[in-house]
């Protein structure tokens, strides 16, 4: 008889949202689990708010889906908004 032991995963992600620190506990999310995660953390968003990963090196800013599967690095950047163009 052989034993089956799941094995939770100790991945801890620090990223910041809106200029807050929060820990992801997986480095591959969804924008929806950003969101949620920020949301739980005390980040002041939304869950419909429009999520954008900040430019990073050679990577430019881009807007992240809800259902868009990520890899998040440690220190990665998102800005979370209603999307209403304020300027």
């Amino acid at each position: 008889m052989t034993a089956t032991v799941e094995v939770k995963s100790k991945v801890r992600v620090a990223v910041h949202v809106n200029y807050k620190k929060v820990v992801l506990s997986k480095d591959h999310v969804t924008g929806a689990e950003i969101k949620k995660e920020a949301i739980e953390q005390g980040v002041n968003i939304q869950l419909d708010f429009l999520l954008t990963r900040e430019k990073h090196l050679d990577e430019p800013a881009r807007t992240i889906g809800d259902a868009e599967r990520i890899h998040v690095r440690k220190h990665d950047r998102f800005i979370a908004n209603d999307g209403d163009d304020d300027s």
